[in-house]
This record gives C-alpha cells, structure tokens and sequence, in this order.
C-alpha cells in the first residue's frame, strides 16, 4: 500500500538552506506494484478525523499513486505522485493540495520534477510558476515508498524534499532506523523498525530554528521487516505547528 505523503509538504520558514552532504537515489529492492487500500487518521488518543483512500497503478515502469483524506469537518488532504522505478526510484510529478479547516494555511503545489517546473496556487487561485534545478532523487511523495526499499541496517539514508510554499526550497530528509516496537494481528507476535524521518535546516537556520521553536518535529514511520516490508503505523504533523496525528490501515465493514 502506498503511504500518505508526510508532514513535509508543509510551509516551513526557512530563509536559508546550506546543504553539507549529498542526498542519495534509492534502489529498487522490492518494485511497486497496482495497490488499493484504506487508511484512517486519528488522533494519539485514537479518535478518528478522517478517512484515506489510497490507490496505485504501474504502467511498464511508472507508477501513479493518489492518496485522499476526506476529513471530518470537510478539509482534504489530496496526494497525486508519479514517479518510475527502473533501477532506482525518480519522481516525475507530484501535485499536493490541502484545504478546509484543519489547515490554516492551504497547499496547492504541483511539482514537474523532470523540467524543474514548480506551480503554487494561493487560496486566491493566483498562480505563481518557479523554476529550480532539481536533483535526480528529490523525493516528494516518495517517502514511505523508499523507505520500504531501505533496509533498517543502513545507518542513514539522505533525500531531497521541496518544502511547499510561494517560495519553494530544496531540504535535506535524514531517515534512519532508531530502534523496534512490538505488535501482534491476532495471535501474531511480531516487531516493527521505527524509521526517524528528521527535516535538517543549513547554514544559521538550522541553528536558530531549535531556540526559536521552527525545527517541525521528527517524523516516525513504522514497519515490519520481511520480504517485502509491511506497513504498520505512521505518526507526525500534516502542517507547519499542527498537532501530531496517526496513520493506520483501516479495514472495511460490510453492511
């Protein structure tokens, strides 16, 4: 199943990026294949806010994944990721929009990634097109895909992220695996790796953010290692200084 895109499409403030390491492209282990599934998004305390559907067809060597949270007081959260998985994993397009009133800043950014073509759509409908020259392995959308081709004995993994905005920047992401949780499905025991997605802001930003309460917090995304991994929970924050929320999968009733 295809995972939400994370935390990371939201307006950070960051006035200045340093990069001091290269980002990394990701091979592919385990190929991406025609999914369709369901997720919910609860609180830590486990109600539930929204509802996901989350859907992925391959043709040859690319593949387009959606993933839709219809909220409960109406606020979307929509996801459009097109990337190929020939060898390694390259991002083609992503389109991320939020709005309504669990986001009080809405998105709308469509990234082109194979000509640098960025377009920003403000609550307005006004549209600003940039231009940024882009590395072969930003990654938008594509976290939690990667992260199912990362094995949990690599120390660190570093990508590029575009951090959403008017003004779009270009972001360091170090994912690495920072220890184990238990779970069980039914009378299965089990351990799940927990991968730390960490947002790392250069130069004085990155110092400054901590004191002054503009670091976002880390990111956790947990799964289950085997052949290939599975899924099993995601925790973080949707948008800049937004609570922290929790991904699930979510089986459907009969009625």
């Amino acid at each position: 199943m295809r995972l939400s895109r994370i935390w990371l499409g939201t307006t950070l403030l960051i006035s200045t990026v340093a990069f001091t390491a290269s980002a990394e492209t990701i091979r592919v282990r385990y190929p991406q294949g025609s999914t369709h599934g369901f997720l919910a998004l609860r609180t830590l305390d486990g109600k539930i806010i929204a509802t996901g559907e989350s859907t992925q067809t391959v043709r040859g060597i690319q593949v387009t994944s959606r993933l839709t949270f219809h909220f409960r007081d109406g606020s979307i959260d929509d996801d459009e990721t097109i990337f190929s998985q020939k060898g390694v994993f390259r991002l083609i397009s992503d389109h991320h929009i939020q709005h309504g009133p669990s986001f009080p800043k809405p998105i709308d950014l469509l990234i082109n990634a194979l000509d640098g073509e960025l377009i920003w759509r403000d609550e307005n409908g006004t549209s600003t097109q940039t231009h940024m020259d882009l590395p072969d392995d930003v990654s938008n959308g594509l976290p939690p895909n990667l992260l199912v081709n990362i094995s949990p004995t690599i120390p660190e993994t570093k990508v590029f992220y575009i951090v959403a905005g008017k003004k779009p920047r270009l972001i360091h992401i170090s994912i690495k695996p920072t220890g184990t949780a238990a779970f069980s499905v039914g009378t299965l025991r089990r351990k799940a790796t927990d991968f730390t997605l960490h947002v790392e802001l250069g130069g004085i930003t990155g110092v400054v953010a901590p004191i002054i309460g503009k670091q976002p917090p880390d990111f956790h995304i947990w799964l289950q290692d085997g052949k290939p991994p599975a899924f099993i929970r995601e925790e973080g924050a949707l948008y800049e200084g937004g609570p922290v929320w929790r991904m699930e999968q979510l089986s459907p009733m009969l009625r």
